[in-house]
């Protein structure tokens, strides 16, 4: 099984983003294992989906309002490719295990970020 790990990040409110993302990753197919507070802002997902529905994964994320790092756009990019080249085979229905992080900027507060020496420009 591959292991797919999503950096991700939002500025909408925690209490609107998770429910729609939870709704999102089971209607494409999607098992969801464990879902858990990491800190005040970020969440994280485990779960599992068929290489099959990786597109649909990934455009639910897209359209849920996360926002991708350069490097998890380029890994879904790769396996949107092998879906495509797979498809009609028995490796389209290969398992995609799946680590989402999300950090919720909207609730990060000033000190917050001058601690950790983020700059506001």
């Amino acid at each position: 099984m591959q292991l797919l790990d999503i950096q991700s990040y939002s500025y909408d409110q925690r209490e609107l983003l998770l429910p729609l993302l939870s709704r999102t990753l089971t209607s494409c197919g999607g098992w969801v294992h464990e879902r858990r507070s990491i800190s005040a802002s970020a969440f994280e997902i485990t779960l599992e989906i068929e290489l099959r529905f990786i597109l649909d994964f990934y455009a639910g994320m897209i359209a849920s309002g996360l926002e991708l790092t350069r490097s998890t756009h380029t890994a879904l990019t790769d396996l949107c490719t092998c879906r495509k080249h797979y498809l009609g085979k028995a490796e389209a229905k290969q398992i995609v295990g799946v680590r989402i992080e999300i950090s919720f900027l909207q609730q990060q507060t000033l000190q917050t970020l001058l601690m950790t020496g983020s700059s506001l420009a």
